[in-house]
């Protein structure tokens, strides 16, 4: 029993050791920002955007309508930039139990019939609510072409991010490789 407490090391390391390494490894994926899912996003973040401050800037409390868009534009907006900022530093990989190409195909199918319903909502609603030639008419008809393209690149994120969940054109190991985005 005597030897026992020289064979002990009492050595332990500082928190910041170890918070030194997780700092380093976060950095940006910048091939995410060359594949498609990552410029669809870049489109759908700057495109969303639009939408939303052009509705924002008239007074679209006064009619509901526009209350449904801009729900739609600034929460599908935020949520996007979280799947961005998860996917750009591959936050991803480190959440590996869940099933991130199925939760982002799930993610923008959602998205796409939420902008189609904004899209009609929003288009439906111009003449209605100003007068023809007017700003708030004149934004509210910018608003209206901007969703229909924030529609269409979630769509086509939505085609993208199936094919990146059925695995079209690989198997198991080279998605697992590629970081699982097209």
């Amino acid at each position: 029993m005597a030897e026992f407490p020289s064979k002990v090391s009492t050595r332990t390391s500082s928190p910041a050791q170890g918070a030194g390494a997780s700092v380093s490894a976060l950095r940006p994926d910048l091939g995410f920002l060359r594949s498609i899912l990552g410029v669809l996003m870049l489109l759908q973040l700057v495109l969303g955007l639009l939408v939303w401050a052009l509705i924002a800037d008239t007074p679209y409390h006064l009619y509901p309508a526009y209350g449904w868009v801009m729900f739609v534009a600034v929460f599908l907006w935020l949520v996007t930039i979280v799947f961005f900022v998860l996917y750009l530093f591959q936050l991803h990989l480190k959440l590996y139990m869940v099933p991130w190409p199925l939760v982002l195909m799930i993610f923008n199918v959602t998205a796409t019939v939420l902008y189609v319903t904004a899209f009609i909502t929003c288009s439906a609603a111009v003449d209605q609510t100003s007068l023809k030639g007017s700003r708030p008419y004149n934004q509210r008809a910018a608003a209206s072409f901007f969703a229909s393209l924030v529609m269409i690149a979630y769509g086509a994120s939505a085609f993208f991010s199936f094919q990146a969940w059925r695995g079209v054109g690989s198997n198991a190991a080279t998605s697992q490789v590629a970081g699982g985005y097209a």
